[in-house]
């Protein structure tokens, strides 16, 4: 168990959870993932689909960059939520494109899609769990060599079915590629998924947390505090 806690209870600064929250918003969710719902030809329907979790996450993140040190336990559900979000706004991106460029009819594409969405999200917090419990993360963090193979498949099958669909139902290039590397996207913003695990891993084992991480969750008042003690 104590490999368990060394591997998983690796920690950045709130600092850089900060930055992070500020980067993801700006690059991955509203540069890659909203900004082309307002392309032409433009829907109202799937745009809202988006933004309206967009404006949830958008403002449980500024509370974040507001206090990231006091609200530091949080971040980690924060960031897993966002992978939802994220990866749905990217989900949303691609329907769109599908039914309202391609002018694709059918349910069977938004259907197949769906399936291909909760197997990615539910795939990675399943081998994330496999990792955590089987002591590969914390392998991986002693470079020992271990087979990892395993760990590709739920994003080999998200990519590799969106390829399959764009090819029967298009013969657009341009289209298809898009639509691969929209889902190439998904599987970093999918992996954030993990994260909501991981909170309720700390929320369940604070004690171990605070033994480790004595500073953990406290607001920076406090932080500064301890440090003019331990200098006196």
């Amino acid at each position: 168990m104590t490999n368990i806690f060394t591997s998983y209870l690796k920690f950045d600064s709130p600092k850089q959870n900060k930055q992070s929250i500020i980067g993801n918003f700006l690059v991955f969710l509203y540069l890659i993932g909203i900004l082309p719902l307002l392309a032409i030809p433009f829907s109202l329907e799937f745009f809202l689909a988006a933004i309206i979790p967009t404006v949830l996450i958008t403002i449980w993140g500024i509370i974040l960059i507001i206090e990231p040190y006091k609200f530091e336990k949080s971040y980690y559900l924060f960031l897993g939520i966002y992978g939802v979000v994220n990866t749905y706004v990217y989900f949303v991106s691609i329907q769109k494109m599908m039914y309202i460029n391609l002018e694709i009819d059918g349910w069977g594409p938004f259907l197949f899609n769906v399936i291909l969405f909760i197997l990615l999200i539910g795939g990675l917090n399943w081998m994330n769990w496999k990792a955590l419990y089987s002591e590969t993360y914390y392998k991986l963090q002693q470079k020992r060599s271990i087979p990892v193979g395993w760990a590709s498949i739920a994003g080999a099958s998200y990519i590799l079915g969106q390829i399959i669909l764009s090819v029967v139902y298009t013969d657009s290039g341009i289209s298809i590629l898009i639509i691969v590397c929209l889902s190439i996207l998904s599987l970093f913003t999918a992996f954030l998924t993990i994260n909501i695990h991981r909170y309720f891993f700390i929320n369940k084992n604070m004690e171990k947390v605070k033994e480790m991480f004595p500073e953990f969750g406290l607001p920076l008042v406090e932080r500064r505090r301890n440090k003019k003690k331990k200098k006196k």
